[in-house]
Formats: structure tokens, C-alpha cells, sequence
């Protein structure tokens, strides 16, 4: 339980694949112009990881060092080609959105990283678990930044739901400020970057309060022991 805590806290803050890896920046920064492309991407990401994940340490024992990198990538391409089959049938407008990142998540280093590193060393539910929390805070990174760029950039949250959820979400829209013209700058990559620094130098910040507050902690501590004595 404890090993499964470990991987949990690293996989949505700890070693974050976006905030500390910094893996998978190309479509990070891309896509998330709207709430619902880094929803898109960070969900089609989640799939692949942990589906790769497993089989990867499924396979593991039967696959010889030399070639197991071409093997992995193998899996991931399968799992990325499924993905983008379903992606096109049912959401097919998020999907021309998206456009080449969807099959460029074969090369996401996160999904390839996560493989070499740990799935091929550990067993399935692990690997799978792993795959899962890893892939939750690629998402929540996604997810956060889209929504910022989203609602700076023109005012707006789950712009476009409809494409992700079916026409049901074309009421999810919602305009929390009025825009007279977008503010381009947050849309386009300048504000991806801009906004991808401002996350990391807050987690910076969160980190360092946390540190703060456990070395203090036990010298609070040691300070309200009574040492007494008797004759």
C-alpha cells in the first residue's frame, strides 16, 4: 500500500511529467489554447499509457534487451493507432483539432519514459497504476493550463465541449468575462509558454513553503520537551 502511495504522489506532484520531467512539452503547449483540446489530449494520453504500460510489463521477461525499445514502441504505436480509430468515429471535430498530436503521442517521452524506466521492471498492476497516475498529472497540467489560456486568451471555459462530449455540451459553455477582442497573446504560443512557467514556479514555491513547514516542525517539537530531574 505504501509503494502504491509512493507512485501516486510522484505521478500527480512529486515527479509530475510535466512540471518536473518536463516531457511531452511539444503537445502540451500546443494544444491547450481551449479546456477542451488539453482535456482531449490529456484523456487520449491517459488511455495509451496505461494500456502500454501493462502490456509492456506483460511482455517483459519474453522480449530481449536488444530489441525491447523497438518492441515498446511497437505497443505504444498500436495503442496510439486504436486510440485515434475511436478518436475519429465519435469525436471526429476534436480529433481535426488536434491534428498531428494525436499520432505523435507514439513519441510523447513521458509514455516511453514511463515504459523503460518502470513498466518493464514491475508487475502488471503497479506498471498499470503507475501508467494511470503519471497520465492524471500529464492531464491536470493539461487541463490547468488550457483553462487559463482559455478564459485570459477570450473569456470562455469548455469552448468547444461539443466536440469532445457530442452535441449535449454545447451547453457546458460558459462565458465567465466579455471580451471585446481575444487576447491573442495567451493563445498563441507565447502564452503557453508564459503560462507553463508561472505553474512551475508555483509548484516551486508550494515545494519550498512544505520543506519549510517539516524543518520546522521538529524543532517546535523539541522545543516543548521538560527534561526535570530528581534529587
Amino acid at each position: 500500500m505504501s509503494q502504491m502511495k509512493d507512485i501516486a504522489r510522484l505521478g500527480l506532484w512529486g515527479n509530475n511529467p510535466g512540471l518536473v520531467q518536463l516531457l511531452g512539452l511539444c503537445p502540451l503547449l500546443a494544444v491547450t489554447n481551449t479546456l477542451t483540446n488539453a482535456l482531449g489530449l490529456g484523456l487520449a494520453t491517459l488511455l495509451v499509457l496505461v494500456a502500454s504500460n501493462a502490456t509492456v510489463s506483460l511482455v517483459r521477461r519474453l522480449v530481449p534487451k536488444e530489441i525491447r525499445m523497438a518492441v515498446f514502441v511497437m505497443i505504444i504505436a498500436a495503442f496510439v493507432t486504436a486510440v485515434e480509430l475511436v478518436m475519429t468515429a465519435f469525436a471526429y471535430g476534436l480529433y481535426q483539432s488536434l491534428g498531428i498530436f494525436i499520432p505523435l503521442i507514439v513519441t510523447n517521452c513521458v509514455i516511453m519514459g514511463r515504459a523503460e524506466a518502470f513498466a518493464s521492471k514491475n508487475s502488471v498492476g503497479l506498471a498499470a497504476f503507475d501508467g494511470l497516475m503519471m497520465g492524471l498529472g500529464f492531464t491536470a497540467v493539461l487541463v490547468v493550463l488550457g483553462a487559463l489560456r482559455e478564459l485570459i486568451g477570450q473569456g470562455t471555459l469548455f469552448d468547444g465541449a461539443e466536440l469532445l462530449l457530442g452535441d449535449w455540451a454545447q451547453g457546458l459553455r460558459v462565458e465567465v468575462m466579455h471580451l471585446d477582442a481575444k487576447f491573442l497573446v495567451a493563445l498563441l504560443p507565447p502564452g503557453a509558454f508564459i503560462g507553463m512557467g508561472f505553474l512551475i514556479a508555483l509548484k516551486k514555491v508550494i515545494d519550498q513553503q512544505r520543506d519549510k513547514k517539516k524543518v520546522a516542525s521538529p524543532v517546535a517539537k523539541a522545543q516543548r520537551v521538560r527534561v526535570t530531574t530528581t534529587d
